[in-house]
């Protein structure tokens, strides 16, 4: 699976020239010889994944869920986190980062002693929206030991994989999600963990900021 394209033309967001440079980092040169000494994740691994597992249901209004996989590394010590990041089509068909709020910060998701670790996030759009939106996710994930990263890497939602839970409806996994026009609030992010039982909602930018 080939990692996300994240580009940034013309998108007005605070956090856009971080995660380009992220991006632009994961084809810089090998980690020192230090960090190469660690346990390192396999990158081309079939648990290595990000897709839609919420679109716009009875349940979950106006809402993409955003769900990764990861593969541990074997190594108890160190500690697997990933960003979701949404992003919307725009009238000339290239995908678009919103103006604020639409990601994450990184969520540690547990121990890489695990073979494979999953974990997700919801996003409502729920804004006086005139047209359907469609949506995408993307997720960063990154693998620490004692605070520093060690080994990182990006994809962007696709299709037909296996969400262990949160999924609507049960086993739902696709690349992209349609919002149709409603009368609603505003833009709001539910972050969502493996071990999270309270959900926080933080307002976001509106669409009318995201031209």
């Amino acid at each position: 699976m080939p990692v996300a394209t994240l580009s940034c033309p013309d998108v007005r967001t605070r956090d856009c020239a971080a995660l380009a440079a992220f991006l632009a980092a994961l084809a810089a040169a090998p980690l020192a010889a230090e960090a190469a000494k660690t346990p390192q994740p396999k990158i081309t691994a079939a648990s290595l994944w990000a897709t839609v597992d919420v679109c716009n249901t009875a349940a979950h209004p106006d809402a993409i869920g955003i769900r990764g996989s990861m593969p541990g590394t074997g190594d108890k010590h160190e500690k697997m986190y990933m960003r979701f990041v949404v992003e919307y089509r725009s009238a000339s068909g290239h995908w678009q980062y919103f103006k604020t709020g639409g990601q994450s910060a990184y969520v540690e998701v547990g121990d890489a002693d695990s073979s494979t670790r999953q974990a997700g996030q919801d996003f409502e759009l729920a804004p006086n929206i005139s047209q359907t939106y469609v949506l995408r996710g993307a997720v960063l994930y990154e693998w620490r030991l004692k605070g520093r990263v060690v080994a990182s890497s990006a994809r962007s939602t696709s299709a037909d994989h296996d969400p262990a839970a949160g999924s609507d409806p049960p086993g739902f996994s696709a690349a992209t999600c349609m919002i149709q026009p409603n009368n609603r609030g505003s833009l709001v992010i539910t972050p969502v963990t493996p071990r999270a039982a309270r959900r926080s909602r933080v307002p976001c930018a509106s669409p009318a900021a995201w031209d």
